[in-house]
């Protein structure tokens, strides 16, 4: 089987620290987010992976030949020249994801953290016979979102409606999908979205079903749904009593610490905590609902909550760094310094605090 994962743009949602690389690799969890999808394919016995990438498509490949390699896994990527929506690269890497078994394919939009039930929406997309399976997932707020009416039952997907007024369901699209190759005779290349022209065709056609996502489903494309991702995912581990989650009198709740990371006396880490590796964290530092990413110090009794630490930062003794505050790659805070918010670029030394939200150049 192949899988096309839509890598897309530049992340903007997610500067500073798209600015470091492109969104896909940007740790979620101690690991590239793409990482957590191929991983997933590649269980299920998925053997190729194309990514639909229209920026610093060597940077990606670079980095993903050693992953290629460790989870014998092929991946290529098919270049968009101009952006092409969410349906048109699927044309546009037509020829890599066709091949003469008529197997189906998968198609994965790169933010989207979740459990991955690969496996059962195989089962599913068999048993119905239709043209395409799409993953959905309930949420509370279903006005801002693409609904999907569909029937109960059967999974047989009605019709979609742009954040409706009144209420007519709260399943939105999961951005997961297993598409026939046939679908691929419906996509012309141009910029072309599979949510607004491709699927209500199939689904007028009545042969585009719906599963229900099960378990947890997160878009961590922006900051705030990062951080809440992160204590979906770190939730799911504990369900599953996963040996990854850190112990100790000096964690609460849900916590993840990569084993090269060291952990000094007397702190307070959780819940909702990722520690990436060759972090330092000193001595009486409290830490909760953050990710602080590869190579990280942070010093004596500072405090930090709801906030993303970047890849080699440090932050100074007794500072306060809270209220999503992020740090772009090799950020220094100051001694003493709070930061209320503040969205902090590449390579800056902070030497005042940041009172209101604010981004700092």
């Amino acid at each position: 089987m192949k899988a096309l994962i839509l890598v897309g743009g530049f992340g903007t949602r997610l500067r500073p620290l798209t600015l470091s690389v492109p969104k896909p690799l940007v740790d979620f969890a101690n690991k590239p987010m793409i990482l957590h999808q191929i991983e997933a394919l590649k269980a299920i016995g998925v053997t190729e992976v194309v990514l639909a990438i229209n920026y610093q498509p060597e940077v990606m490949l670079n980095f993903l030949k050693d992953f290629e390699a460790k989870l014998e896994i092929k991946i290529t990527c098919s270049q968009e020249t101009e952006p092409l929506g969410t349906a048109g690269p699927l044309a546009l890497a037509r020829d890599k994801l066709i091949d003469d078994s008529g197997e189906p394919f998968f198609v994965l939009n790169s933010d989207v953290i979740s459990e991955y039930p690969l496996k059962e929406m195989i089962a599913f997309h068999k048993s119905h016979g239709g043209e395409a399976s799409i993953m959905v997932t309930k949420v509370d707020e279903p006005s801002k979102y693409g609904v999907v009416v569909m029937e109960e039952s059967t999974g047989q997907v009605e019709r979609f409606v742009e954040k409706p007024k009144l209420f007519v369901g709260n399943k939105i699209n999961a951005g997961i999908y297993l598409l026939n190759p046939s679908v691929l005779d419906r996509i012309e290349l141009r910029p072309t979205s599979i949510e607004k022209e491709v699927f209500p065709k199939i689904a007028s056609e009545k042969k585009l079903y719906a599963m229900v996502l099960p378990g947890f489903w997160m878009d961590i494309g922006q900051p705030r749904d990062y951080i809440t991702g992160l204590r979906l995912y770190l939730d799911s581990l504990r369900k599953k009593s996963s040996p990854k989650l850190a112990s100790g009198t000096h964690i609460i709740g849900n916590v993840l610490v990569d084993e090269s990371a060291k952990i000094g006396e007397g702190c307070l880490i959780g819940p909702d905590v990722a520690i990436g590796p060759g972090c330092v964290v000193e001595s009486g530092v409290r830490l909760s609902r953050c990710t602080v990413m590869r190579g990280v110090r942070i010093k004596k009794h500072a405090c930090i909550s709801s906030s993303i630490i970047g890849w080699h930062s440090t932050v100074g003794q007794w500072a306060r760094v809270e209220n999503m505050t992020i740090l772009g790659e090799d950020v220094h805070v100051g001694d003493e310094i709070y930061s209320n918010g503040g969205v902090v670029l590449p390579h800056k030394e902070i030497k005042s605090s940041i009172l209101k939200p604010e981004i700092v150049m």
